[in-house]
């Protein structure tokens, strides 16, 4: 059957999930503090970079499906379910800030009150919160508005960065996290026509669901971290750590993903929430040594990246050129939320060096941040121009096949930092490039 659906907070989560929902036949209000960005996707325009919403938007507008407003009221007069979408940002010891979460909990039970809407509504949490936080949520609701029939459950999301639009139509699982029998029969079939292939609906109590975000996501980031760490060792014997990659991901117990040797990860998810779940278990007594030595790891690697720059110039940066491709944290997304390549600006503008950069979907994000200090070219090769070095932070496909030729004639030092192993090494040797990756055997031409 189609839903009522209110979706809280159209950030990168809420506008991905409230425009699926309305392209599977529900009505949709998604609802946002945020007069101008609301302004804007009501014209059908997405707020974010994410490959196919744009389309998926308009048609869902056009077709009187999705609606946006900055009304908190108009969304709880109008729907039944609430899907809870808003951020929760690390605090200074690592722990989520359920602020935004608790407010708007707290608004949505007081308008229930106001509007003595008593009749069955379910609330679920999509934002990833530590444990207890269902309990917390449904505790106030019962304080504000107990004659009101309120079930609150827990919906962690996983969608990818660049493949978010693929994830929420084509899930590879639906974890929901509820004790009643009502609220796990409207969210089965709510998803029901995204599961048509047979992936599954895994039905838990609440707090399993909580941690299983956390667990999914401090347990990738170990993956990375585990080859970041492996890329040293490589790097001291002269192994490749691709080579290791293709060897090890062919076993299906370990998998291909995940696995890519690089500067570390960044966005709005690992960091963030490898951070809190290392605080929750802390809270109990529990020290967890894997996913510490992951984040420790992570944080290494990109000093280890940074300072490999500057000591190949002696650590003489000052008013040296370096030419930066790649801003987003990842490609296909314009999030610079963490983005290694901006530890690399802050580490190489505090020794006075010039930066010019390029990313196809970050460049206005990175603009908003750093303003003037850096120079923000048309085009990957304006930035190379008199560069003495270039340095590789996002591997954006339109950096993979470059006219090496045209990026020797540009530069004033034939000299590449690729801190995502974009380049093939003997390619590299063949154009006579000094080239720095990841793992493997640097470049270091004799002549």
């Amino acid at each position: 059957m189609s839903y009522k659906i209110g979706i809280i907070g159209t950030g990168y989560v809420g506008l991905v999930t409230g425009t699926c929902f309305a392209e599977t036949g529900n009505n949709v209000w998604c609802v946002d503090i945020d007069k101008e960005k609301i302004a804007i996707l009501k014209k059908g325009k997405p707020t974010i970079f994410e490959p196919g919403l744009e389309r998926l938007l308009k048609t869902n507008i056009e077709e009187g499906r999705l609606f946006f407003t900055t009304s908190l009221e108009e969304v709880v007069l109008n729907c039944t379910l609430f899907f809870l979408c808003l951020p929760t940002p690390p605090n200074e010891d690592g722990s989520a800030d359920l602020k935004q979460v608790i407010k708007v909990t707290e608004d949505i039970a007081n308008l229930l009150k106001k509007n003595e809407i008593f009749e069955k509504r379910i609330v679920v949490n999509k934002s990833t919160v530590p444990v207890g936080t269902t309990n917390k949520l449904r505790n106030i609701f019962r304080e504000i508005v107990p004659q009101a029939e309120v079930e609150v459950a827990s919906n962690p999301e996983f969608l990818r960065e660049g493949f978010a639009v693929e994830d929420a139509m084509k899930p590879e699982r639906v974890v929901i996290g509820t004790s009643s029998d009502y609220v796990e029969l409207i969210l089965r079939d709510l998803y029901q026509p995204f599961v048509r292939s047979g992936n599954p609906i895994i039905c838990m109590d609440e707090k399993s669901a909580e941690v299983t975000k956390y667990a999914a996501n401090s347990f990738l980031a170990t993956k990375i971290s585990f080859m970041n760490d492996l890329s040293r060792y490589c790097e001291i014997i002269g192994a490749d750590i691709d080579k290791v990659r293709i060897g090890i991901g062919s076993d299906s117990r370990i998998g291909k993903r995940f696995l890519f040797a690089g500067i570390g990860y960044g966005g709005s998810c690992f960091p963030k929430d490898v951070k809190a779940l290392i605080h929750s278990a802390e809270q109990v007594g529990v020290a967890l040594s894997i996913v510490k030595a992951a984040q420790h790891v992570n944080e290494y690697q990109i000093k280890r990246f940074i300072k490999l720059i500057k000591k190949r110039f002696d650590y003489k940066i000052s008013n040296k050129k370096f030419a930066l491709w790649g801003l987003a944290f990842k490609p296909n997304t314009d999030d610079v939320r963490e983005a290694p390549s901006f530890r690399i600006i802050d580490s190489l503008l505090e020794d006075d060096a010039i930066i010019s950069c390029y990313d196809q979907e970050a460049m206005e994000n990175t603009r908003k941040h750093y303003g003037d200090k850096l120079h923000y070219a048309k085009n990957p090769y304006e930035c190379l121009e008199n560069a003495d070095a270039l340095i590789i932070a996002t591997e954006w496909n339109v950096f993979r096949n470059p006219d090496f030729q045209k990026i020797k004639s540009l530069m004033k030092t034939k000299l590449i930092f690729d801190g995502r192993n974009v380049y093939n090494i003997s390619e590299i040797k063949n154009w006579g490039f000094e080239y720095y990756c990841v793992g493997r055997p640097a470049v270091i031409p004799t002549e």
